[in-house]
């Protein structure tokens, strides 16, 4: 019996092996986990929102309606990222860090405008507001990928590793700290310190920034007090139950009554106004309390999917730019989902990170899928991926030519 057992579970990686040994597996995996959890997304957003979108707008598929716009504007940003060839990528980083200091700058003037006490939106149109910090974790990753491959020569320095990387993307990061946006800061001082890690920056130098930052962000939180309550409701949430720990309290309670199944898709009662920013950056509770701890390790593994697939492009590429992009990119979306993760499990303090492709919100969406084009675009530099994906689009077209000619 357990011999059997022994052959079928080596079949089964042999299997797996197999399939990921195909040229297009990598660009496949990014393809299918991200249509998954875009779909997923889309579907949670729609019940998370429904409520709040009656009372708020009399509508319940208002908020559902323009989470939609923004994923076919993403999925048009997605499509471009991949076609566009990655030496044209290389020469708008620099265009693009300095398009999205501008917007950032854009944000401290009248133009400005604050929600939820952070001063980080630009009003637009038919109330779409543009969010710039989004956009720079982007930018960032393009502006260091673009930076380390033309140092490549000269990483074994660490000075070289380091300037202007820090000084620069620092000052970015600090910008968005100005703007009291916790979250997207921590995000991207993250991207800084994983891509000097991935660009051979030796452990000494690499502890001493990651103690700078912890202090720089402890100086952060001490300086408003609703920073320092939140901080200190993560320590213990039911010391204040009815104000700072409130939202994480409704969280664990959303994730106690749904279970192992889960109350049903729609079936959420915190959705009904007890948990707050339930279809934002609370997302994952619903999708615990509706899909269960099974919907919710669903969205994790898909994640970690992710995560895996980004890393073995990087490490696979045979372009040193598509390889310090993939682990840019990669280390950006794995960093915000452990954190929003993190934050809804009360395993971290609140502060107001979405996440990827999950919750709600258009810069958020249009950013991350742009980025996941990018990494499906660095997927082809994998040996052999080019010219089997180059083979499927002819066959592809030669198939639809004679349906044509039909």
């Amino acid at each position: 019996m357990s011999t059997t057992a022994s052959r079928r579970s080596s079949s089964t990686l042999d299997t797996v092996r197999t399939l990921l040994e195909r040229p297009l597996a990598s660009y496949q995996l990014v393809l299918g986990t991200t249509g998954l959890l875009l779909g997923l997304g889309l579907i949670m957003v729609l019940s998370a929102s429904s409520v709040f979108a009656l009372r708020v707008y009399g509508n319940s598929f208002e908020i559902f309606g323009r989470q939609a716009i923004f994923a076919v504007v993403g999925l048009v940003a997605m499509v471009i990222a991949m076609r566009i060839p990655l030496e044209r990528v290389r020469q708008l980083a620099r265009p693009a860090l300095l398009a999205v200091v501008l917007l950032i700058g854009l944000t401290f003037t009248p133009l400005g405008m604050d929600i939820n006490g952070n001063r980080n939106w630009i009003p637009l149109f038919a109330g779409f507001n543009l969010q710039p910090s989004e956009f720079a974790k982007l930018a960032i990753v393009l502006w260091i990928a673009d930076l380390y491959t033309r140092r490549h020569r000269h990483l074994g320095t660490p000075r070289y590793v380091i300037t202007p990387v820090v000084p620069i993307a620092g000052a970015v990061a600090a910008l968005v700290v100005f703007q009291k946006d916790l979250g997207t800061a921590v995000i991207l001082f993250a991207i800084i310190a994983g891509m000097l890690w991935v660009a051979g920056l030796p452990l000494k130098p690499m502890l001493g920034f990651g103690a700078g930052l912890v202090v720089l962000l402890l100086f952060f939180v001490a300086t408003a007090q609703h920073r320092v309550d939140r901080f200190m409701s993560f320590l213990n949430p039911m010391a204040d139950p009815e104000q700072s720990g409130y939202q994480a309290i409704k969280a664990m309670m959303g994730f106690a009554r749904g279970g192992f199944w889960g109350l049903g898709l729609g079936s959420s009662r915190q959705k009904w106004g007890a948990l707050p920013e339930a279809h934002t950056d609370f997302i994952l509770a619903v999708i615990g309390e509706e899909l269960g701890l099974a919907g919710s390790l669903v969205i994790l593994v898909l994640f970690c999917l992710l995560a895996y697939t980004g890393f073995r492009i990087a490490h696979r590429s045979r372009d040193r730019f598509a390889g310090y992009l993939a682990a840019g990119i990669t280390i950006w979306l794995t960093t915000q989902a452990i954190i929003n993760i993190g934050m809804v499990l009360g395993m971290l303090p609140v502060i107001g990170v979405p996440l990827p492709l999950i919750s709600y919100g258009g810069s958020s969406m249009i950013a991350t899928l742009a980025a996941l084009g990018l990494l499906a675009n660095c997927a082809t530099t994998e040996p052999g991926a080019a010219r089997a994906l180059s083979t499927s689009r002819r066959a592809k077209a030669r198939k639809k030519q004679r349906t044509v000619g039909r």
